[in-house]
């Protein structure tokens, strides 16, 4: 069975070595796409999937009303394949689902938005998010890297719950990137920047 699938995203990045989002705030954004529903036990589903998908954060120093405040935004958006295996309770007419899986994502578009007031005076830019030209074939070499570039390629694990019947299919994900952001050097300095996703889909059965 294939599913038509969208919602929104609530997208963050960590800014800490540890993995945490600290003081960044959520992004919202959305989602969509298809997934696969392959039976491969009594209750175990493997499900493949391919998405266009929006992630990012947004940072902010002061407030609007302050004579100095600045504002960022960077909306990166994505072609997603996650591969989740899922367990579901037995055939009734609600079915209860978890499951877990890895993720490789590629990115397409975005943008990244600044604006703010420094000492009362207003400034604002935006800018197409740029992408390095990675081969991942070439693993110790990252083509077209350099500052303010990011990774072409964003990859981690899901997690994903939810209820379906005959037709619908509602559920919540959340995504852990496990790849740094920023392009460059392989160094552990710039290592905290990973993106962070959590999901809520509509879905309907094709």
């Amino acid at each position: 069975a294939q599913v038509f699938k969208a919602g929104v995203n609530l997208a963050n990045i960590s800014i800490t070595n540890d993995g945490d989002v600290d003081d960044n705030s959520m992004l919202a954004s959305f989602h969509a796409g298809f997934s696969g529903d392959i039976k491969m036990a009594p209750f175990l589903y493997f499900q493949p999937g391919i998405l266009v998908t929006g992630k990012g954060s947004k940072t902010q120093s002061g407030n609007l009303s302050d004579p100095t405040y600045y504002r960022a935004t960077t909306n990166p958006l994505y072609v997603e394949i996650p591969v989740n295996f899922v367990l579901k309770t037995p055939a009734a007419p609600i079915r209860f689902f978890a499951g877990a899986g890895p993720y490789l994502a590629m990115g397409i578009a975005g943008k990244n938005k600044t604006e703010g007031k420094f000492l009362g005076a207003a400034f604002s830019s935006e800018e197409n998010i740029r992408w390095s030209d990675d081969d991942p074939s070439t693993l110790n070499y990252e083509e077209g890297s350099g500052y303010g570039i990011m990774k072409r390629f964003d990859y981690g694990l899901n997690a994903t719950a939810g209820i379906e019947t005959a037709s619908l299919v509602i559920s919540a994900q959340y995504g852990h990137g496990l790849a740094k952001l920023q392009s460059g050097s392989n160094s552990s300095a710039d290592d905290k920047n990973k993106h962070r996703v959590i999901g809520i889909s509509i879905g309907f059965k094709l």
